[in-house]
């Protein structure tokens, strides 16, 4: 008797409300546990360390998932939570640190445009395109004042930290280290091109360099581009290459789609901006000169260098130019030399090609053809040339003493680098295979340490990889869009192959430190480009040419040199409105880096890095907004 009871109960309208209200439940929770984008929790990206590349990795949801945020009056007032004073012996209090500001995609004007026009249909660089208008929540009213906030306590030290106001309008485009105008007049002479090098000033800059007036947001970066360049070894064998004096980098924009890097550097010039017009149209660039002394790459850094109508004259002064060109250029690499003395036959222009063709014989390089406008030569594999010279023939080999790595503030040489005496030193793996293989120049590196150097090539390379694989799933960066980015102390270049792995269609500057060791070459010879430093000083490039800078245990090394605020102010001063930094560093010196970027105008978060909140480490994010007076 009781089942035709319980059958007819399941029949009420009481029976389905409840199934019903079970149901929903079950749906709600499970879509409120997987939904992944516009929620309002922190996602930590943890796993073991000692676990394959290609293992499953864990993400966690942040413990505060239940608590809520204003998001929007995070943006306006720039709240940053504030880190209590520590010691490394005591534990961190049980709080996480808020949620990130949501990612702000900067919208084009006309979004039915699909093509954007830095590559025209005929394969050339124009300068009709569209360019993108800021959100408003990305434009901050500015203060132009100073400010000083003092709290004193006898027993916590407190930093003084000014709110930096902005620049005049006419610095807008200011480099310090060759805008120093008042140095430049110093100058005993500038016939060999010294107005365009390093000349910085005495006093670091203590404002913030403003956008110009109807500044725009930055244009993507096309999805296509035409192919004008012959196959032959690019993507390959040639992997890094130079444009010298690039006009608008169309040679390296070309080269960007056959998997070559192509560095391109020019002069600062007023009128016309070349290195600017590049970086803005997201081609690797530096503002740079032949002139007096070394450019800051290493020996055997380039696969190939291309002068196209460059301006230079490479025979001058015994050769030394191109002596420059000679110490940068790989073994068995390509100079390119598009000129008028190659196609015209002017008497003095063909006087100038006998002049090349009897240097570059000197120089042991190989005269491969003269095809139009365009003459190619290579570089020897080896020194047998070179030791079968004539005596005395000029040029000589470089003193034995002489280190072709040194090039912080070296003058250049009138002679010739000598390549390793063992060729298979000189000698780097096809790409894209040397990207992940251990170069033979590492042995050269000088480290102060014990561990085998390919031991922490391999440690830096997986270390970042594990990295940079999170902040892809946990963190959206492959939404980021990043375009130009800066690894502000590269080491062994493993951020910058690790974005690679992850496909991230952007260039990174890899920058190496004086202050640490000299592992540029080791990061040319992974098919990736990189520049020497002193981060004591302001670099050299534009303002407003990054789009994301990483700074990692960066100032608190620099710390114990140079003045931290001072970096950060260079690093606004480059990085574009709508930007973002990442500065992964130690916990001691968080108070004081958020003190400096609140002064600057960022927008910052802290985050507990992948070890969890018992670490030593933090991850400081910070956003740059278009600031307004």
């Amino acid at each position: 008797m009781k089942s035709p009871i319980n059958l007819e109960f399941l029949r009420t309208t009481h029976a389905l409300k409840i199934g019903a209200f079970f149901f929903i439940s079950i749906t709600f929770f499970y879509l409120g546990k997987h939904w992944s984008d516009g929620y309002q929790q922190l996602i930590f990206f943890t796993q073991d360390s000692d676990s394959d590349l290609n293992s499953n990795h864990e993400v966690s949801i942040s413990p505060n998932f239940n608590k809520s945020f204003n998001v929007s009056s995070l943006i306006d007032h720039n709240d940053v939570e504030k880190v209590p004073e520590k010691t490394l012996t005591q534990p961190p209090p049980a709080t996480q640190p808020p949620p990130p500001p949501p990612v702000v995609v900067v919208k084009a004007v006309d979004d039915s445009v699909e093509k954007f026009g830095i590559v025209n249909e005929n394969g050339t660089m124009s300068e009709e395109f569209e360019v993108g208008s800021f959100d408003p929540e990305m434009v901050d009213d500015w203060v132009n004042e100073t400010q000083v906030e003092k709290e004193s306590s006898e027993s916590v030290a407190k930093f003084v930290i000014k709110k930096f106001g902005l620049c005049k309008r006419d610095m807008s485009e200011y480099i310090p280290c060759l805008d120093n105008v008042e140095a430049i007049k110093k100058l005993p002479s500038t016939e060999k091109g010294e107005r365009f090098e390093r000349h910085c000033p005495n006093k670091r800059l203590n404002c913030l360099v403003p956008a110009p007036k109807g500044y725009r947001a930055p244009i993507p970066w096309p999805k296509s581009r035409d192919e004008m360049i012959p196959e032959i070894t690019f993507g390959r064998h040639i992997r890094v290459a130079l444009d010298v004096g690039c006009g608008v980098a169309s040679f390296g924009a070309y080269l960007l789609q056959r998997n070559v890097v192509t560095l391109s550097v020019a002069p600062k010039d007023v009128h016309e901006n070349q290195i600017q017009f590049a970086l803005e149209r997201g081609v690797p660039a530096m503002v740079a000169a032949f002139a007096t002394r070394r450019l800051l790459y290493p020996s055997q850094a380039f696969d190939l260098i291309h002068c196209s109508r460059c301006r230079i004259n490479w025979t001058r002064d015994d050769g030394i130019l191109l002596l420059e060109v000679n110490r940068m250029l790989r073994a068995g690499g390509y100079f390119v030399w598009a000129a008028q003395p190659v196609y015209k036959h002017e008497e003095v222009l063909e006087e100038q090609w006998q002049e090349m063709l009897n240097l570059t014989t000197r120089l042991c390089w190989k005269f491969l053809k003269k095809d139009g406008y365009i003459a190619v030569w290579q570089k020897p594999f080896d020194n047998s040339c070179y030791l079968n010279r004539e005596a005395g023939t000029k040029p000589p080999l470089c003193d034995p003493s002489d280190d072709p790595d040194n090039v912080w503030y070296v003058d250049l040489k009138a002679c010739i680098s000598e390549l390793p005496k063992n060729e298979y030193e000189a000698k780097v793996t096809d790409w894209p295979a040397r990207l992940q293989t251990p170069p033979n120049r590492l042995q050269s590196i000088k480290l102060d340490a014990f561990t085998s150097r390919k031991e922490l090539f391999k440690a830096e390379s997986k270390y970042w990889n594990e990295i940079i694989a999170g902040y892809v799933r946990a963190m959206h960066w492959k939404k980021m869009g990043l375009r130009n980015v800066m690894d502000m102390r590269a080491g062994f270049g493993g951020f910058a192959a690790a974005l690679i792995a992850q496909k991230l269609d952007c260039w990174v500057m890899n920058v190496v430190p004086v202050s640490g060791s000299n592992t540029l070459p080791v990061i040319y010879d992974r098919g990736l480009i990189g520049v020497m430093h002193d981060w004591c000083e302001p670099f050299d490039t534009y303002p407003r040419t990054y789009d994301f800078l990483h700074a990692a245990s960066l100032l608190s090394v620099e710390k114990k040199r140079c003045n931290m605020s001072s970096i950060m102010v260079e690093m606004d001063r480059i990085l574009r409105p709508g930007g973002r930094v990442y500065i992964r560093d130690s916990l001691a010196i968080m108070d004081e880096l958020q003190e400096i970027a609140k002064a600057i105008g960022w927008h910052t978060t802290l985050r507990d890095t992948a070890e969890g909140p018992h670490a030593s480490y933090r991850i400081l994010v910070c956003d740059k907004h278009l600031l307004r007076a």
